[in-house]
């Protein structure tokens, strides 16, 4: 077979499968046998490796797998994938409802979804082909887990329009899946996973594709990243955009009239989530027009249009054996109920948190009780009540220690706190956890520096402190239990690599009280540097958006103290960079037309994409919504700019070409 045939016979191939694939994974309704499937798919991967230039990124075979990663690739996401605010009551509904109301002036439909419990992804979309998917991360920057993605047969690799488009999805692991992959491990003598949550994002996270391949994985899209230039008008529509162009969406998805319609769908599911071949933990309520939608805008954290009702969370009855004690980083002990296991929505729980003395007493619990548990969220362990009339008489009273467990210093209350705290410094229990806290993920990010290695390295001396980590040797490494040649090289190598990482990170890592990541992110990009940072003041860190008195306080306090100074003098002298080196933040020109404005863009632009026209925007003080109102100031008109024009033409909004637009921006 010459070339020209081989490319004739290469293209009917692959609109075939696509076309038995669609049917397949996202109608569910497969059109041909399993085996005429992998046939015609062995003989595409057979032309490909023949005549290896027809080869495409696109071709129904990457879905087998291919070369394995070194790493994952970090990806900013062009708009944050933001979480969502939780209603676990009806109550909780009516009030998203009220306020949802309130700040939109008017009557609202929403659209309901299942929450899917798996692992939110964005995929990008150029000319139609899938080019890039990625992790949610910290909902600002994830994980480029494209190579994997490709494998999740219900992903389409090319779309039904040739349109430049970023969708989300969440990306789960069906039960009949999950029960085979365990089985699997069981006979291989491998851990199994906890449930299909933890399976689909592991899955996932493999730097081998063809893993990912062998665990069956599925998606469901529930969302059109910003505007998308579909001049869409709700979600409900979008969503079905989304089906249109080849994507999978839930078919159990309502629009719903109120938030009555809403609660009768909630209460429904309540009783019918476990009809499901795949696992949910709750409902998503949007609000359905895009318009009020950015009329409603975000929080710091979540928009104000979405909410997540979480369902009522399942109770087990096991017994309470003894009740531990734990010094966290910042010296609060905490007391921790030690249980008989007990499966409890989905996984096994031994140990639930108390939190403190207070909600014992409060709960009058004791060792030795039979009590009920539940997952609070579907996800931590708490204690909801003592089953008191089972009591035999053997059940032991528990009392706080005055004393630290892990020091012996005496325990402390400080002001309007309820936790009993161990204020020593060179408690070894506390820099322990501070550590531990430092390598971690959305801190310094240190590969092969787990929770037990770090416990391994402060018993042998090794590490005493957060600068010890920089003064690691390989002859020291290599003596401790399994730490071999490549383990330890592969350590100092993470270690080593971590002293490039932006100011954010290592401000989160430094574990100062109030400050999450968010907030370290927003203190290192407003201050660039960190003798700004632990030069500044109270009345300079309350001038920041989203830092409020307790965090400006404690910044002020955490840096005044000599040994934190020294620390970081010190990490500064082994090599940590000190700056910024995040997007950077551009000066706002206060005499530009677009400062403190709201633009919208529509239709096609010639010079610039639509992500350069937004961050160009922004870095003058502009705000960029995806459709028009009576609160939009400016629509950039492309060409073929459609109804988004129209309407802002009987809005009387100002509406500039492009050519105005760029005019503008080079000013």
């Amino acid at each position: 077979m010459d070339q020209a045939k081989a490319q004739e016979r290469v293209n009917e191939l692959r609109d075939r499968l696509e076309t038995y694939g669609y049917h397949y994974y996202v109608l569910d309704d497969p059109i041909v046998p399993d085996a005429e499937y992998d046939e015609k798919l062995s003989e595409l991967l057979e032309l490909e490796q023949q005549f290896p230039d027809l080869q495409t990124a696109d071709s129904p075979t990457v879905r087998i797998g291919g070369e394995p990663l070194d790493a994952f690739v970090k990806v900013q996401h062009s708009i944050p994938m933001m979480s969502l605010g939780n209603a676990f009551h009806e109550q909780d509904l009516r009030d998203f409802d009220r306020r949802a109301r309130q700040g939109a002036g008017k009557e609202l439909d929403y659209v309901c979804e299942l929450k899917i419990d798996g692992l939110a992804v964005s995929l990008t979309y150029e000319n139609g082909r899938f080019v890039r998917g990625a992790t949610r991360g910290d909902g600002t920057t994830g994980e480029d887990i494209t190579n994997n993605l490709k494998t999740v047969g219900s992903i389409p690799l090319r779309l039904q329009e040739a349109v430049d488009i970023e969708v989300r999805g969440e990306v789960f692991m069906p039960e009949r899946s999950f029960e085979r992959l365990n089985e699997a491990k069981e006979q291989n003598g491998e851990a199994v996973f906890a449930n299909p949550r933890n399976a689909a994002a592991g899955s996932l996270r493999q730097l081998d594709p063809k893993i990912a391949a062998n665990r069956n994985l599925d998606i469901f899209t529930y969302a059109i990243a910003g505007d998308g230039g579909m001049n869409i008008d709700t979600h409900y529509k979008a969503v079905q955009y989304m089906k249109k162009l080849g994507f999978k969406t839930n078919p159990n998805s309502r629009r719903c009239r109120d938030i009555e319609e809403v609660i009768e769908f909630v209460n429904g599911w309540v009783e019918h989530r476990n009809s499901l071949p795949y696992e949910i933990d709750g409902i998503v309520v949007k609000v359905n027009s895009l318009e009020q939608q950015d009329e409603l805008g975000f929080t710091a954290k979540s928009p104000r249009w979405a909410v997540a009702y979480k369902f009522p969370a399942e109770e087990k009855v096991t017994r309470l054996r003894d009740i531990i004690l734990s010094v966290g980083r910042t010296g609060a002990v905490t007391p921790t109920a030690v249980l008989d296991a007990v499966q409890v929505a989905g996984t096994t729980v031994q140990r639930a948190s108390l939190h403190n003395e207070d909600l014992i007493r409060e709960k009058d619990i004791k060792i030795g009780d039979q009590v009920v548990v539940k997952k609070a969220g579907d996800i931590i362990p708490e204690i909801v009540r003592v089953l008191d009339d089972l009591r035999d008489g053997t059940e032991e009273e528990f009392s706080m220690p005055s004393t630290c467990p892990a020091c012996g210093s005496e325990l402390v209350h400080l002001e309007e706190e309820v936790a009993l705290r161990c204020i020593n410094p060179q408690c070894p229990a506390q820099i322990q956890e501070g550590l531990i806290h430092f390598v971690s993920r959305d801190a310094m990010d240190i590969d092969g520096l787990g929770e037990k290695v770090i416990q391994q390295l402060f018993s042998h001396n090794l590490v005493t402190g957060i600068a010890d980590l920089y003064k690691l040797e390989r002859e020291e490494l290599l003596k401790l239990e399994r730490m071999g040649e490549k383990s330890v090289q592969n350590l100092l190598d993470a270690v080593e690599a971590s002293k490039a990482n932006s100011l954010e990170k290592l401000v989160f890592g430094l574990g100062i009280r109030f400050v999450g990541a968010k907030a370290a992110r927003t203190l290192a990009e407003e201050f660039r540097t960190m003798d700004n940072l632990r030069g500044t003041d109270t009345e300079n860190l309350l001038a920041v958006n989203e830092i409020g008195d307790k965090m400006a306080e404690a910044v002020v306090r955490y840096f005044d103290m000599p040994e934190v100074n020294e620390l970081v003098d010190e990490l500064q002298h082994l090599g940590l960079n000190m700056e910024y080196t995040g997007p950077a933040k551009e000066e706002v020109s206060g005499n530009s037309q677009l400062s403190g404005k709201t633009i919208v863009l529509t239709g096609t632009m010639e010079q610039l994409t639509r992500n350069e026209a937004k961050e160009k925007i922004e870095a003058l003080g502009g705000k960029v919504t995806g459709s028009v109102s009576r609160s939009t100031d400016i629509v950039v008109a492309g060409e073929d700019a459609g109804s988004k024009q129209s309407k802002a033409e009987e809005l009387g909004v100002d509406i500039w070409d492009e050519a105005a637009f760029l005019r503008e921006i080079d000013s």
